[in-house]
């Protein structure tokens, strides 16, 4: 089982400090004055529903789909990590129609190049794939975890989700006893 992070509902005020967060972390430069809003990206999307809010984020899916239906492999797994090689997206947003959480982002943005003379400067777009990948660049982990005010977003390990499915377990027979015994 791969590890994942998860936000708890309940707990999410809506703030968006994981959406900053994320970005800032992402940035060569991590400063606040650094924060365009053309180049806002974060690899998380803050969902806001009635009264619940909720950030989605990728799943580390065993069976990611996102990485099946990419035409250019750019989407692949290593240590138990789904991952994006920026270098062969196309942006053609299959992985963005096929996940099931809605947690991929496709950007595109302007970037300059060299034309035939050094006076000559071509303009155009790169897209991105951009997807959750746990702040790999980073020793701390996912810095959405360590700035959450209300610590609505953690980190799910394997062992977690063993210790988890078993208080479910343990809670669902429990619940089943007293109904019987009623």
């Amino acid at each position: 089982m791969n590890r994942f992070v998860f936000a708890d509902p309940s707990q999410c005020i809506g703030c968006r400090t994981c959406e900053v967060a994320c970005v800032l972390s992402h940035q060569e430069v991590s400063q606040i004055e650094s924060l365009d809003p053309s180049k806002f990206y974060p690899r998380l999307n803050l969902v806001r529903n009635g009264d619940v809010t909720t950030p989605i984020m990728c799943r580390q899916c065993e069976d990611a789909p996102c990485e099946k239906v990419c035409p250019n492999n750019a989407i692949y797994r290593e240590n138990g990590q789904v991952h994006v090689m920026q270098s062969r997206c196309i942006g053609c947003k299959t992985c963005a129609i096929a996940c099931p959480y809605g947690a991929m982002n496709v950007v595109a943005f302007p970037v300059k190049q060299e034309g035939p003379s050094p006076l000559f400067k071509l303009n155009t777009v790169k897209a991105q794939a951009l997807k959750c990948d746990l702040c790999n660049n980073r020793a701390e982990g996912p810095a959405c975890v360590e700035v959450c005010p209300t610590s609505a977003i953690r980190v799910i390990e394997p062992t977690d989700m063993d210790q988890l499915m078993k208080q479910k377990r343990q809670q669902a027979a429990t619940e089943a006893l007293s109904t019987v015994t009623s």
